[in-house]
């Protein structure tokens, strides 16, 4: 991927070097300026907005706020008449009544642990499966030749094979995608076997009882949000320690440890079923969020491609106050993530209704879309994209905008800390779209272009972790721009403060100038690359 990066950008180089600047562009980019940047964050990044959480009132806030802007632009309201889209968010009021082993009772944080699930239901049964890691890698499949459905599962979920110190997946899987950070691949391939139940063992860290909530965050475990789905709830997980397994696993003789000791000593799976007697009830309420998407249209002006669109996005949501009984600053007030990125499309809508105005508007259309329930999961993205508006197959690419008002902790210190930016996933799909996006960097901002974390295998898994991947899955090319994590990601230090207005603004006008030359191209981007 960094030789076929790097190749890439040789080409957009020479193409840039080459390339005039457009002057109607020009004129329009400066709207896009330090100070009125400075104006919006500092009210949508206030302790007023108490960290703009989803389903909170600081969110709401911030949703009307920028709906109010979008409005004062002459966006257009294109959700029957409205700036709002609904998105269907629930809280999951989850609760374990009784689960025996052997007709012995389980005490919650203790034997065992039930964060989140749905549905409600009994089950009994007399067997479990053990199924090692969960895992089905190309060349390691714990599930080969074995039907789990219905049937109550049991798996490793941390660790992976290993055979003589060495990890046995290989092939087109990476470890990182069954285990890395913030992976849930093992669960979904477990799932997908239609398990009733599974039992999910923690060979590492603490017990059933930690916290287990972010950095910042601390204090009592808040209920999970997820998207309303209809149809049969999917099967629950539970997470137990290993003397709660050793104890389901006790007819077969062997202990967790055992089994992980035969996988490793093999190199192969170690499936088997163990008899035991498991009894379970558990139950849900589903409690609604108010949340929504807030959408501003700014129509075309070609007749025969104001039908393509652009999507300019960013999530306006956080992650709330801070719950650590004594902290000092109770507001996580989300600055750089994401109310730098919130800012930025706010200030690119403005840039392209004054050209609009002024006779010098997009051929193509532009959809502006603040996303809510980021920080929940991508949840706003999600639900829109699985219901667009505007058909995907019309929408020619999303720039996703995540955090573009700091200095990243890598770049501390170095020469070019005020004059860079990652661009992850700009040829993941589309080749020209990359050379589009270098194009218009080397013709104008001439900012440092990093492709550091531009992998889908890159441990961080940045491509994955914002609202621009519900996208990609969709086959829509994406270019995400990301300023990098730094010591107040997720903390109250995230302050309006601590913002370096001028590169977030530069930042912004990159993403204006490729959009520009986006909307106005005679044809959009090719896809020809993979999901």
């Amino acid at each position: 991927m960094k030789k076929t990066i790097l190749l890439l950008s040789l080409v957009g180089l020479m193409t840039g070097a080459c390339a005039q600047q457009n002057p109607i562009a020009m004129k329009y980019a400066p709207i896009i300026s330090a100070d009125l940047a400075k104006k919006h964050l500092s009210i949508i990044a206030s302790d007023e907005y108490e960290g703009r959480e989803t389903g909170k009132p600081g969110a709401e806030k911030a949703a009307h706020y920028i709906a109010d802007e979008f409005k004062s632009l002459g966006l257009q309201p294109i959700v029957n008449g409205s700036y709002f889209f609904n998105v269907p968010i629930i809280q999951n009021a989850f609760k374990v009544n009784t689960f025996t082993l052997n007709g012995a009772p389980l005490t919650s944080g203790k034997d065992f642990t039930a964060f989140a699930g749905t549905g409600t239901k009994t089950i009994n049964a007399k067997e479990v499966v053990f199924v090692g890691y969960g895992i089905g890698a190309d060349n390691y499949d714990d599930l080969k030749g074995i039907d789990i459905a219905g049937k109550v599962v049991i798996y490793i979920s941390n660790g992976e094979p290993m055979s003589a110190g060495t990890s046995k997946i290989s092939g087109t899987d990476k470890l990182s995608d069954w285990s890395g950070p913030r992976s849930r691949k093992r669960q979904a391939y477990i799932l997908s076997k239609n398990p009733s139940l599974m039992l999910a063992v923690s060979t590492a860290g603490p017990g059933p009882g930690a916290s287990g909530r972010g950095p910042g965050a601390g204090g009592a475990r808040e209920l999970p949000m997820a998207l309303k789905k209809e149809g049969p709830a999917a099967p629950v997980t539970i997470t137990i320690p290993q003397a709660t397994a050793d104890m389901l696993l006790k007819s077969s003789g062997k202990t967790v440890a055992d089994l992980k000791t035969a996988i490793d000593q093999s190199g192969t799976p170690q499936s088997q079923t163990v008899k035991a007697d498991i009894a379970i009830d558990y139950a849900t309420e589903e409690i609604p969020v108010k949340a929504v998407d807030v959408l501003g249209f700014l129509p075309g002006s070609d007749q025969k491609l104001k039908d393509e669109v652009l999507v300019i996005s960013a999530h306006y949501d956080h992650i709330g106050l801070v719950r650590t009984d004594g902290a000092t600053d109770k507001v996580n007030n989300g600055a750089d993530d994401d109310g730098s990125g919130t800012t930025g499309i706010m200030e690119i809508a403005r840039a392209f209704t004054q050209a609009k105005k002024d006779g010098k508007g997009p051929r193509r259309s532009i959809l502006f879309l603040g996303n809510v329930g980021e920080e929940k999961g991508l949840l706003g993205s999600e639900y829109y994209t699985d219901h667009p508006v505007i058909p995907l197959e019309r929408t020619i690419t999303d720039l996703n905008i995540d955090m573009i008002g700091r200095v990243g902790t890598e770049y501390i210190g170095k020469a070019d800390s005020a004059n860079y930016v990652y661009v992850i996933g700009s040829a993941m799909l589309s080749t020209e779209l990359h050379n589009i996006g270098e194009k218009a960097n080397n013709t104008y901002t001439k900012l440092d272009l990093d492709y550091k974390y531009d992998d889908p295998n890159d441990p961080n898994r940045f491509y994955y972790r914002s609202d621009h991947y519900n996208f990609a899955k969709h086959g829509v090319p994406i270019i995400f721009y990301f300023n990098g994590v730094h010591a107040d990601y997720h903390r109250p230090g995230d302050e309006v403060s601590k913002i370096n207005f001028p590169l977030l603004a530069k930042r912004a006008q990159l993403v204006f100038y490729t959009a520009w030359d986006l909307v106005n191209a005679d044809k959009r981007p090719a896809v020809d690359g993979k999901k």
